[in-house]
């Protein structure tokens, strides 16, 4: 599953593009992402149990002594940090994904997230830690958006429907989509503060007879068929057809359009060797305020 790790990681690239500097490695971000969003209050709970091992060791002592003996949790310095295929899509709005053959696609939604420096680390300690995972091989889609008030929209999205290691995958698919993406120019370092990135890791494939066996919300499409001597292609996204407010015959629909198919809506089910694909995959997502103050904290508690 996809984690804000993994989204801190993409904007970590592309930061460390655009500013010509090493960009740290996946395994350095995802310890210092469960770090950072520890908190003061995790110190002070590793304080408390470390208080009461002492107590139970000094039944003599005063037991109306104050505790003074509050410290801040230590910091790890994580060192050596470390030095692509890739498909593109074309979209009808911000929240579709669209791609020739066996290509990417592009998913967009609504979010607003703002915190503070010490708000966010509290909120984040609740969620589910991400677990390093480097090795982990998975298909994959990066998103990138830009944010205007509570609006967002596309600005760059390729992924893959191969299975890549995350630390290199998530590497790739970052800088290609923000950098390769045909239908944008190149994000460039002054949008670096608007911009919103979304990271979805795609499982559970499965080849379907009846193009209608799927769930809006829950699975992703993957279409192929002939069409005028060519096999077209295109593929949404588990989020896009909801936020679309697509029904399934709409969203199958949208995605032949895409593909180049321009046959009468009514004969969608005629057309040649129609092959469907469900899979699944939730979307996460993190803004560059976010990532900034983690990073900042990085630079100043970490050393890196």
């Amino acid at each position: 599953m996809a984690t804000e790790a993994h989204c801190a990681y993409c904007f970590e690239t592309l930061a460390a593009s655009l500013e010509r500097r090493q960009p740290l490695t996946l395994t350095q971000v995802e310890a210092l992402w469960n770090k950072y969003n520890d908190g003061p209050d995790d110190a002070e709970d590793d304080d408390a149990e470390d208080d009461d091992a002492e107590d139970e060791d000094a039944e003599d002592e005063d037991e109306a002594t104050p505790d003074n003996s509050y410290r801040p949790a230590a910091i790890s310095r994580l060192v050596a940090p470390s030095p692509a295929t890739s498909s593109s899509s074309s979209v009808p709005s911000t929240n579709s994904t669209s791609s020739v053959q066996s290509a990417a696609s592009s998913a967009t939604s609504k979010s607003s997230t703002g915190s503070s420096f010490f708000s966010f680390g509290r909120r984040a300690k609740t969620e589910e830690k991400s677990t390093p995972c480097t090795s982990e091989a998975s298909p994959l889609f990066v998103t990138w958006n830009t944010v205007l008030g509570n609006e967002t929209s596309l600005r760059g999205c390729i992924g893959t429907f191969a299975p890549h290691e995350l630390d290199d995958g998530l590497r790739s698919y970052a800088l290609t989509s923000a950098f390769g993406d045909h239908r944008f120019d190149r994000i460039k370092r002054s949008e670096l503060a608007s911009l919103e990135c979304g990271v979805t890791l795609l499982t559970n494939f499965e080849d379907v007879s009846d193009p209608m066996a799927w769930e809006i919300g829950k699975h992703g499409l993957r279409i192929s068929f002939r069409y005028n001597g060519e096999t077209l292609g295109s593929t949404y996204l588990p989020d896009v057809a909801r936020e679309q407010k697509w029904e399934k015959e709409d969203t199958l629909i949208s995605l032949m359009r895409k593909a180049g198919w321009s046959g009468p809506r009514s004969q969608w089910r005629a057309v040649k060797d129609l092959e469907v694909v469900r899979y699944q995959g939730r979307q996460v997502k993190l803004r560059y305020p976010e990532w900034k103050q983690w990073r900042q904290w990085v630079e100043a508690e970490a050393g890196l």
